[in-house]
């Protein structure tokens, strides 16, 4: 008898990777299980719900904007995770990590007006330094494998890509 595998359930390095939506499941997309994206989503919402509170005339002026940054942020992680070149994937953390810190700015900016606390600009500062955190691990793990492919039956001694052992 021959040992054929379960498709039906999405499994991803072993692990199931649906999860159940209004009692339905649904097939998570592989940048869904980054750390560094999730927290990315979460604070695109916290971004959303601030606006909300802004006033009308600030729509065409920061609102637009901080909305438009703090989506880049998950939306570059999901096109560089989803990427099939290293160059690629890189570009699009890279990009994230701009949007970041745009996003940071603009936080700096709804503050100075008053729009937010100094409580609530510090803790979303905080909260998009561990994003960029993330976003630079996830950069030197590709720029690593990268460096690794090119150098086919090499190995490399600590983080300096010059020292090759054959």
């Amino acid at each position: 008898m021959e040992n054929h595998k379960d498709i039906s359930k999405p499994v991803y390095q072993g692990e199931d990777i649906s999860i159940p939506v209004n009692q339905e499941k649904r097939t998570r997309a592989r940048f869904e299980t980054l750390w560094v994206w999730q927290k990315a989503h979460a604070l695109r919402i916290k971004i959303s719900d601030i606006c909300k509170t802004l006033p009308h005339e600030e729509k065409y002026r920061v609102k637009d904007q901080i909305i438009r940054s703090s989506n880049s942020v998950a939306d570059n992680i999901a096109e560089g995770n989803s990427s099939f070149y290293y160059k690629d994937k890189m570009k699009g953390y890279y990009n994230s990590r701009k949007e970041a810190g745009e996003t940071q700015n603009h936080l700096l900016h709804l503050e100075s007006r008053k729009f937010i606390s100094k409580s609530q600009l510090n803790e979303m500062i905080k909260e998009y330094e561990e994003v960029i955190r993330g976003l630079n691990g996830l950069i030197r793990s590709v720029n690593e494998k990268r460096l690794i492919n090119n150098h086919k039956g090499s190995r490399y001694l600590g983080a300096n890509p010059d020292i090759l052992i054959s």
